[in-house]
């Protein structure tokens, strides 16, 4: 039987869920969503579904996987004094679909962005990431309210999400054991040539 002392070592402090942070990049997303390491309040883990569907045979049901889909993707933001996340979000559903008009300013494919949500550890680094392709699809109302003491306005935007990636411990696809991370590429030259890691593999260019 596990004792205390080998829950301690298996437990080892476990994960907070106040230690994360959000960032927003790719084609679509505005570049004037700003400071969302500190000012997105809360949000999730991506969820996702298997689901199973039945194929008879002989009076009996095989469970064959489906389809995968993904759960929508919630972030609450603080509503900061320059209204500056807040309008770059009303910004970016505006260019999908003008505010009078059924038109969209902007090509079909930057009206998706790239989200990032990373669990931090105790020391700060990254223990788990999920890169997503997400399209904002509902911006919450804030709610004002005359009365309403020691408080401030944060507000809601839901995304829809076509594909999610994981990184991290745990995951068959790109990860690191020393918690850094690639983003492009990263070059060592020598004498005789170099080695290139990227996110795409590793190549090397030798010269005899």
């Amino acid at each position: 039987m596990a004792n205390i002392n080998d829950f301690k070592a298996a437990f080892n402090g476990g994960v907070r869920p106040n230690l994360f942070e959000v960032t927003f990049g790719g084609v679509g997303a505005p570049s004037s969503l700003v400071n969302t390491q500190m000012l997105v309040k809360a949000t999730s883990l991506p969820g996702q579904t298997v689901p199973a569907f039945d194929v008879p045979y002989r009076g009996r049901q095989l469970k064959v996987a489906g389809d995968r889909t993904y759960d929508d993707w919630t972030v609450t933001f603080l509503n900061d004094a320059g209204w500056r996340n807040r309008d770059a979000m009303e910004r970016w559903m505006h260019d999908i679909s003008a505010y009078t008009v059924n038109s969209s300013s902007i090509p079909f494919t930057q009206n998706y962005g790239t989200a990032n949500v990373m669990q931090l550890n105790r020391q700060g680094h990254p223990l788990r990431a999920y890169r997503m392709d997400v399209l904002p699809t509902t911006l919450n109302a804030i709610e004002v309210d005359s009365s309403t003491n020691d408080s401030v306005e944060e507000f809601e935007v839901t995304f829809a999400v076509n594909w999610i990636m994981p990184h991290g411990q745990g995951t068959d696809g790109p990860q690191s054991s020393t918690g850094v991370r690639i983003s492009g590429s990263v070059t060592v030259e020598g004498e005789h040539g170099g080695l290139t890691v990227g996110t795409d593999g590793i190549s090397a260019n030798f010269r005899l």
